[in-house]
């Protein structure tokens, strides 16, 4: 798990007039700027921002209603995406080992087979989100904060230049969120490029020097402290509820 050379290491993301959305009902309006190489990114906004539809246009999972993603040559292999917890089933039965093996499927493909090469660098993944000797647990009988770190150590195996995390510290325990961060921050240093959905604002004042405020509509993008302004939260949180008043006057309607 070495660092990757600086021309392979990031990916840059291009939006031109970005819509996305789910039936034809558009969650994020009109999004157009750069994400560069390297750049380590919060994406904040209230709830029902679309910060989440934007990480799944990035994936492929949701096709622009209007305007385009341009992903500059990015293969799916390229891309390491992190949905929030409540999306991953953790009652299937499935060992730590087996899941965090499953990074390298793109390389090994769904039935490839995991020599002392790989196993080695699994080993390795899971040392370094401290889950040495659980190798053999039942995902289902790990905690939340265990949980993660097993699915961080899975991201580490994938060696991607875009990695995409939605919502990565919701309802961890404190010790779990500083050691996530520190992986965070050594694939920043390694010149990856890293998208974080993210409500903690303290959080992202301290560790994510670019910020995106969504409320469906861009509100601001650039360094954290001109983002998370005042100002600018304030016009987030109007946007925010003045979406959520439309949307109540067209079900009552309806």
């Amino acid at each position: 798990m070495s660092a990757r050379s600086p021309a392979r290491a990031g990916a840059r993301i291009a939006f031109s007039d970005l819509t996305l959305g789910y039936e034809r009902h558009p969650a994020v309006h009109h999004l157009s700027g750069t994400v560069e190489e390297g750049a380590l990114l919060a994406v904040c906004g209230p709830n029902g921002a679309g910060k989440s539809t934007l990480l799944k246009g990035i994936t492929g999972a949701l096709r622009p209603l209007g305007g385009r993603i341009d992903l500059t040559g990015l293969s799916p292999r390229d891309i390491a995406y992190l949905p929030q917890g409540a999306e991953i089933d953790r009652s299937f039965p499935i060992s730590v080992f087996d899941l965090v093996a499953m990074g390298l499927w793109r390389r090994c493909g769904l039935f490839g087979g995991i020599g002392a090469r790989d196993r080695a660098r699994i080993e390795a993944a899971l040392a370094a989100v401290g889950l040495q000797g659980f190798e053999a647990r039942p995902i289902g009988t790990l905690s939340g904060g265990q949980m993660q770190r097993t699915l961080f150590a899975r991201l580490l195996l994938q060696d991607a230049r875009l990695i995409l995390l939605d919502e990565p510290f919701t309802a961890l325990d404190a010790a779990t969120v500083a050691d996530l961060i520190a992986l965070v921050g050594r694939w920043h240093r390694e010149g990856r490029t890293v998208m974080a959905v993210l409500h903690d604002f303290e959080m992202v004042r301290q560790t994510f020097p670019q910020t995106l405020l969504l409320a469906r509509g861009p509100v601001a993008w650039g360094p954290t402290p001109d983002a998370l302004s005042p100002e600018n939260l304030l016009k987030a949180r109007r946007m925010g509820e003045a979406w959520h008043q439309d949307a109540a006057s067209c079900t009552r309607a309806a």
